[in-house]
C-alpha cells in the first residue's frame, strides 16, 4: 500500500496546478473567454464583478492557495484559502447557471481531490472546532 502514502502528495500537486493554471490564465489574459449570452444571469454576474477587479482578487488567492496546497507543510492553509473559492464555484454553478454546469466532470474531480485532502488532514482541522 505504498501508493496511498503518495496519494495526498499527488492530489495536492494536481489540485494546486489546476488552481494556479486557472488563476494565471485570467490574470495574464491568456485566453479570451466568449461573453455569456446577453441578459442572462451569468452576463449580469460578469457585468457586476468584471470591471471591479473582483476576479483578479479571487485569482490571486487561487494562485496563492494552489501554491500552498502543493507543499505538504502548508497544505492546510492552502485548503483554507481554496475552500471558500470552491464553495463560490459551486454556488455560481447552482444559482447563476441553474445547475447546467454541474455535469462537468472536471468540477467533481476538483471537489473530490479537495475533500480527499481535507479527509487526510481531518485531525488538524478538528483542532479548529474543538
Amino acid at each position: 500500500m505504498k501508493f496511498t502514502k503518495y496519494l495526498p502528495i499527488v492530489c495536492g500537486v494536481l489540485l494546486g496546478l489546476l488552481f494556479i493554471m486557472a488563476g494565471v490564465v485570467v490574470l495574464f489574459n491568456l485566453v479570451d473567454a466568449p461573453p455569456p449570452p446577453e441578459g442572462t444571469p451569468a452576463a449580469h454576474f460578469f457585468a457586476a464583478f468584471g470591471p471591479t477587479g473582483y476576479f483578479k482578487f479571487v485569482k490571486v488567492f487561487e494562485i496563492l492557495g494552489g501554491l500552498l496546497v502543493m507543499i505538504p507543510r502548508t497544505r492546510n492553509l492552502g485548503l483554507l484559502i481554496l475552500g471558500p473559492i470552491l464553495v463560490n464555484i459551486l454556488a455560481y454553478d447552482v444559482f447563476i447557471m441553474r445547475g447546467t454546469t454541474l455535469i462537468d466532470p472536471m468540477l467533481w474531480v476538483i471537489v473530490a481531490m479537495a475533500f480527499y485532502l481535507l479527509w487526510v488532514e481531518r485531525k488538524a482541522f478538528l483542532g479548529l472546532v474543538r
